[in-house]
């Protein structure tokens, strides 16, 4: 300890059985799982906009073409982690009715569309990769989708179709997920940061402004603010913040049924049950002042909308009325699941793109294997421990 001020514990929480840092979907659904079965459980959430609370509610299931191009080293960790990608919908179904809650979740299917033949071409090799790990996907040529999306520009010429991806309303589940596990007795520490975290007498020490947290377990669960907490302990988490762009339109009748992508161009489609309609895809923003405050930026929204019309045309009279920033994480195109075998008691629980269609099942297995249980998926590809020796 490096001061009196470092020592003094912590006045709501200062010693507990399991505290998990990071309050984003992942740590709060784990903190939920592991208080049913009855663990003493505190989170620490900085209360930044981050990654969860700043979602644009993608389900994802087929491979991003935009992470393939960006992060082609990164595409075989894709491939291995594709089947959890339909689980993880399953498993968001699952957790919407065991919390009696209403998430605004459709399974619509998604469509990744093409405009040249050659995106085509790169779908067909897509959609092989994808069904040798059990996706559910079809190739429609431009018939089929006047059929089933005729809203869908004229400057389309085909699309892969995946059954298993939709959409949902993130305001809605992180505002069940958070009651949720406030009725479970969960201590939340709001709007604090994990500045440091050691080990000390068989467990470890969190500190945060206002005091010092001992636990006998911690899980990293911050995103990529879990790659400096590691450090502490000589450890590498290559998760690394990217700051993407979104914003969301006035409410408008019924249009888009689907989660709608590109086979190359930055862009997610997709509409609320309120009428709504989320424009995404992966534009950049940047991470601003001293709290690095992801912040839009103005050559984002406008090539972000400009496309959004060309794919979709009769979104153009719709206003915007909210543009926003937050950040995914990425690390090797792998979640960061399980226990770090050379620091016992320590967990990561970091799920691979599109965390958020991960997090509660990525949530769900950490606690399992926090619990002493097999967890649903086999999670050796997983592990932390497979960057030791890397920095």
């Amino acid at each position: 300890m490096t001061s009196g001020e470092d020592s003094r514990a912590h006045p709501s929480l200062p010693a507990i059985d399991a505290l998990v840092i990071g309050g984003g979907v992942v740590g709060c659904c784990l903190a939920g799982f592991l208080a049913e079965e009855g663990v003493e459980v505190g989170v620490v959430d900085d209360g930044r906009i981050g990654g969860s609370n700043a979602n644009a509610g993608s389900l994802h299931v087929q491979m991003q073409s935009r992470f393939m191009r960006l992060y082609p080293q990164n595409v075989p960790g894709m491939v291995r982690q594709l089947p959890l990608y339909s689980q993880g919908v399953a498993f968001w179904m699952a957790l919407q009715s065991h919390l009696g809650a209403d998430f605004d979740l459709k399974k619509t299917g998604g469509l990744m569309v093409a405009e040249t033949p050659d995106q085509f071409d790169f779908l067909e090799s897509k959609a092989a990769i994808e069904r040798t790990k059990g996706l559910e996907v079809h190739m429609l040529d431009r018939a089929d989708l006047d059929r089933i999306a005729p809203y869908l520009g004229p400057a389309v010429i085909g699309a892969e179709l995946c059954a298993d991806e939709g959409k949902l309303n993130p305001l809605l589940c992180n505002a069940a997920i958070r009651n949720w596990i406030l009725r479970k007795g969960v201590t939340l520490l709001d709007g604090e940061t994990a500045s440091h975290i050691e080990s000390e007498g068989g467990g470890f020490v969190v500190r945060t402004e206002r005091g010092a947290v001992r636990a006998r377990r911690v899980a990293l669960a911050a995103g990529s603010g879990s790659k400096a907490l590691a450090a502490d302990f000589g450890l590498f988490i290559p998760a690394e913040a990217e700051p993407l762009h979104m914003k969301i339109t006035e409410a408008a009748s019924p249009l888009i049924g689907h989660l709608v992508q590109h086979a190359e161009r930055m862009i997610t489609l997709k509409q609320f049950g309120t009428g709504q309609i989320v424009i995404g895809g992966g534009w950049p923003a940047h991470l601003a002042g001293e709290r690095r405050h992801p912040t839009v930026e103005l050559a984002s929204l406008i090539g972000n909308v400009t496309l959004a019309q060309h794919i979709v045309p009769r979104i153009a009279p719709l206003r915007i009325i909210r543009t926003w920033a937050g950040i995914n994480t990425s690390a090797d195109g792998k979640g960061i699941l399980g226990p770090v075998g050379r620091v016992p008691g320590l967990y990561a629980a970091i799920p691979g793109d599109a965390g958020y269609t991960l997090g509660p099942l990525s949530a769900r297995i950490v606690a399992d294997l926090m619990l002493g249980r097999r967890p649903p998926v086999e999670v050796g590809d997983f592990s932390p421990d497979r960057f030791a020796g890397v920095d």
